[in-house]
């Protein structure tokens, strides 16, 4: 497993990181203990969860299962925005206050390494907002601070606010079908020491190339799961897309590549990213996955990918 440097923070962070999403959703307790083992065991660092995730249910996950483990041998990062309850939700001073204590007693941790708006608030003043994660860090509570899903604007207002701690990450979806953060999101941010932890590298599966166009899911795949099929966009499912898909199996075959390890490669050939949250179901998807860090793709196979997937690309 190799590693980089997340922005101007002094976190190195896995090429490859966690993310826990799918507990309590979709993964099974047992195989989900069993990823987060094996993703230490192979080198992965970074785990990412959020407050939202099964309700507040993943963190308490991730706080029984990582008990034991020496708290400075990972990193840690969690999220704050999206509802916990009927009246909790958003990036108010009083809910960054109220919602970091709850994820630090459910993480079972004195402090996060990475805490995450996970949207932006358009109902709370920006200064508010920056101000309280400010006393999140200084705190020590938080040992830094980021955003996921921020537009360009959103970022640089955030930017232009004096006096507050300084986000040092991103957390955008990007994927061989899905580059829109590329034209504006990725030079602004490296411009203002911020790195990318990028979502969704696999395309919500598709890129794994198990979904055939034409056909119904597989039952036991995401996007036959009610539990985690509702955010799944439907142009990434389309026959179209899926058709352009198949076709990148040669080039991985060609690489001795699985379908997942060329698309994380490619992601990883951003200078922009830092890591790649992968989800996983069984150990052995992560090392799998896992095995794409360091593996670099050369101008002849990305230009084929590219004439692969023209049409279907979103930028």
């Amino acid at each position: 497993m190799k590693y980089r440097k997340l922005g101007n923070s002094e976190l190195r962070i896995s090429e490859i990181s966690l993310g826990s999403w799918g507990i309590n959703e979709g993964v099974e307790r047992q195989n989900a203990e069993a990823c987060i083992y094996k993703a230490f065991d192979i080198g992965i660092n970074f785990i990412d969860t959020s407050n939202s995730y099964a309700a507040g249910g993943a963190e308490s996950f991730l706080g029984e299962v990582l008990q034991g483990i020496e708290r400075s041998s990972y990193i840690l990062a969690t999220k704050v925005f999206f509802p916990t309850s009927p009246s909790d939700r958003g990036l108010s001073a009083a809910q960054i206050k109220k919602q970091i204590d709850a994820s630090l007693n459910r993480l079972r941790t004195d402090y996060v390494d990475l805490y995450q708006c996970h949207r932006y608030d358009p109902d709370t003043p920006l200064e508010e907002t920056m101000t309280a994660l400010t006393e999140v860090v200084r705190q020590g509570k938080a040992r830094y601070i980021g955003f996921s899903e921020w537009s360009p604007e959103q970022i640089q207002s955030a930017l232009d606010i004096a006096d507050v701690e300084r986000f040092v990450s991103s957390q955008p979806q990007y994927s061989l079908l899905w580059r829109k953060p590329e034209a504006e999101v990725f030079p602004l941010c490296a411009a203002n020491g911020i790195g990318q932890i990028v979502w969704s590298p696999l395309a919500q599966g598709v890129l794994t190339g198990k979904y055939q166009p034409g056909q119904v899911p597989l039952p036991n795949s995401r996007a036959a799961n009610e539990k985690m099929n509702w955010y799944l966009l439907e142009e990434l499912f389309s026959d179209d897309t899926l058709t352009a898909v198949q076709k990148l199996k040669p080039i991985a075959q060609d690489l001795k590549l699985s379908m997942p390890q060329l698309a994380l490669a490619w992601v990883l050939g951003s200078e922009y990213v830092s890591s790649a949250i992968i989800g996983a179901s069984r150990p052995e998807q992560i090392v799998d996955n896992a095995a794409a860090s360091g593996v670099q793709l050369d101008r002849d196979v990305l230009a084929a990918i590219d004439q692969v997937l023209i049409s279907v690309v979103r930028k």
